[in-house]
């Protein structure tokens, strides 16, 4: 009988399983910064970790483009609820690659901000413009405006349509985009398109660019600064080494699963599952197919709070990236998520109080990702930072402790300008 509250292992010494990118985190004192208050944000992810609900979490924080912490803890393979005590296990490593899932999301954004840039694109521009048979049904007036703010008024994916066997045919899931119907009237609502946008902006970069949105991204974007992940999916060769997905924590009940599988089109046990599945591990899902590093996906919000360059290496214009982190809508109530967020064209941004970045965090940009991944950059505090973690609980006590390295790393790094 399967457990009603499935934790993972934890093992008596944390130190055993925690492994610090050797050379590479600067002394915080060099920095201005107090050594004590830097390594508290490390404590509360032990403590998260400790929970057992997380098999694997790592964590790469950045000040003034400098790295402070680069950590991860845990077992990627061997060690979720599943596995047999037994099970081979791989300590985890900052090298170690995770699925972003929706945190992916920013990504794909920029591909099209940074298409606007070059006027291959505008973002009033409708999606039929681009993919003519999307027009049916009435949705001829969507815009790559209302995608990006999750006002396009498809926020559920079709029937039938997360089926990982389709991954390999995703001019199929292009069709079934076509054939829906919209349940709101574009740029009406606000309501969350967990899945459906990035098939949809991923289909426009290949028709404008002749490129898949992977080969691009990879080609402008990672190629240009370095980057060994941080793209969709991953190689053949590769798929052994990006972190396992887990089910853990309390079982979901009515109504949240019941809003969860509407959203999603699949159980949470079922996102899980196709996380893993070796399908989506190679495709291009641009929603939420993402893999890397903590380590990487810091460096990419570094990149965007810097203004589109790094390491002297230009990528996007500072307009490009004001546009994007613009708020296009304040503490709305979204009627797929069922809370008050704020939203840019591709990003969740911070707030005072109610912030998924900690308090005070009005200029914060980022995005989570089912269910605890965070990336984010703040530039009041100069700061970009990305939690990845290998867990899947839906609502836990312990979630506590990822607010609470967040309220840390605000203390740890205080604000020191703004505009």
């Amino acid at each position: 009988m399967p457990s009603l509250y499935p934790l993972c292992r934890v093992p008596r010494s944390l130190d055993e399983v925690t492994t610090v990118r050797p050379r590479t985190e600067i002394e915080p004192r060099h920095l201005g910064l107090d050594r004590g208050a830097v390594n508290a944000a490390w404590d509360a992810v032990r403590n998260l970790y400790a929970s057992g609900t997380h098999p694997a979490a790592a964590l790469c924080v950045r000040y003034q483009s400098e790295v402070v912490l680069d950590r991860a803890i845990g077992h990627p393979r061997g060690n979720s609820p599943d596995d047999a005590p037994d099970a081979a296990k791989v300590v985890a490593t900052p090298d170690t690659p995770f699925c972003l899932l929706s945190a992916s999301k920013p990504v794909t954004a920029m591909v099209i901000h940074l298409l606007d840039e070059r006027r291959l694109v505008h973002l009033d521009d409708p999606v039929a413009q681009f993919i003519p048979e999307f027009a049916k049904h009435g949705k001829q007036h969507i815009t790559l405006r209302h995608v990006l703010a999750h006002r396009a008024g498809v926020p559920l994916p079709p029937p039938d349509s997360m089926d990982p066997g389709l991954l390999e045919r995703p001019n199929d899931i292009v069709e079934m985009l076509c054939e829906q119907k919209p349940s709101l009237r574009a740029g009406q609502r606000q309501s969350y398109h967990a899945v459906t946008t990035g098939f949809l902006l991923g289909e426009v970069v290949r028709r404008v660019t002749g490129q898949d949105i992977r080969t691009f991204l990879r080609e402008h974007v990672l190629a240009p600064l370095g980057f060994r992940w941080m793209n969709y999916g991953v190689a053949h060769e590769d798929v052994g080494q990006v972190a396992v997905n887990a089910f853990t924590g309390p079982v979901p009940l009515p109504p949240i699963s019941t809003l969860f599988e509407r959203a999603l089109g699949l159980s949470v046990q079922g996102v899980v599952d196709f996380s893993n599945d070796p399908r989506f591990v190679r495709s291009i899902f641009p929603s939420g197919n993402v893999m890397s590093t903590a380590t990487e996906a810091a460096r990419f919000f570094d990149l965007l709070r810097r203004g589109g360059e790094l390491d002297g290496v230009h990528v996007f214009e500072p307009r490009t990236v004001k546009r994007a982190i613009a708020e296009q809508s304040y503490m709305e109530l979204d009627l797929t998520l069922g809370l008050p967020f704020r939203f840019s064209l591709g990003f969740m941004l911070g707030a005072e109080w109610f912030s998924l970045y900690g308090p005070n965090t009005n200029r914060a940009f980022g995005h989570i990702g089912f269910t605890n991944v965070f990336c984010w950059a703040d530039p009041d505090r100069e700061v970009a930072g990305a939690l990845l973690t290998s867990g899947k609980p839906l609502i836990y006590p312990q979630v506590y402790w990822i607010w609470e390295m967040m309220r840390r790393i605000g203390r740890a790094f205080p604000v020191r300008r703004q505009t």
